[in-house]
């Protein structure tokens, strides 16, 4: 979050900072040095994806654009719309912990508040499922106790 404000002084910048703004820009400011700001706090967001194509895993790829999973031994495996948007996004923010209310938030566009739904953890399970990914000892979408879902390392996660 940014805060475009025409109150400049010390105490003002320092509020809006201490709640929870990434920058704070004071009237007047030129476009340029907007988008530079801009840019700035997209670098470092944490939830800024990169835009993955293909993800490989332990006996298969995942191919994102058509909706499919093939496996080494030739078999394939269809994803529906959402389980492609949540491998996506897992697999974007590969090697990081990703909440429940995170994955609401990013891949159903549905805030969490006040929220209890196990559709996550559902999704989870048949993504699983098709990805042959053994719930007791998962290699792909691991569960992180307390916090979400993570993806396995980066390492094995191809993108455009």
């Amino acid at each position: 979050m940014i805060i475009l404000t025409a109150r400049g002084a010390e105490n003002d910048r320092v509020t809006g900072l201490q709640l929870g703004a990434d920058d704070y820009v004071i009237k007047p400011f030129s476009v340029k040095e907007l988008l530079a700001r801009i840019e700035a706090v997209l670098r470092r967001s944490p939830e800024r994806p990169r835009d993955v194509v293909q993800i490989a895993f332990p006996g298969g790829t995942a191919d994102l654009a058509r909706s499919e999973i093939r496996f080494d031994d030739g078999e394939r495996a269809e994803l529906s719309e959402k389980e492609v948007e949540l491998l996506r996004y897992l697999a974007a923010n590969a090697g990081r912990a990703i909440s429940r209310d995170e994955l609401l938030l990013r891949v159903w566009q549905i805030s969490p508040r006040g929220l209890a739904t196990r559709t996550i953890d559902m999704h989870v399970t048949r993504l699983r499922e098709k990805l042959r990914d053994n719930p007791a000892e998962p290699r792909v979408v691991l569960t992180v106790r307390g916090k979400g879902y993570m993806f396995m390392e980066a390492s094995a996660v191809d993108s455009r």
